[in-house]
């Protein structure tokens, strides 16, 4: 992502109504998912259809609300999740690229201890 944030990526897999602008999303957080909105955490919606997602992020002072909309292709989301699910930053690229966030996994960190 282009903006800094180095908390938790929250994915909310049940199909969200998508007239819900800023304040309907901060309600559901915090209903729903019993989560601070202004915590930091980015939160992560998706649409009936599937092609369509929302993020919402609180910055120190204001929330930013980001969209996408694919025009020929649905996003591919897991199908058995009831709860939020906790993203890595890797996973949440995956999703946005398109790709099926349950066939890939990331390679392992590596701390080098011999260099050349």
């Amino acid at each position: 992502m282009w903006f800094g944030f180095s908390d938790k990526i929250w994915f909310y897999p049940q199909p969200v109504d998508f007239r819900k602008q800023i304040d309907g999303l901060v309600l559901l957080v915090a209903d729903q998912l019993q989560a601070d909105p202004t915590s930091g955490h980015l939160f992560v919606f998706r649409n009936r259809s599937g092609n369509k997602i929302k993020l919402l992020w609180w910055d120190k002072n204001g929330f930013w609300l980001i969209y996408k909309r694919l025009e020929r292709s649905r996003f591919k989301f897991p199908s058995t999740l009831d709860v939020a699910w906790n993203l890595s930053r890797d996973e949440l690229s995956w999703l946005l690229s398109g790709l099926d966030i349950t066939k890939y996994k990331a390679l392992p960190t590596v701390t080098a201890t011999n260099f050349y």
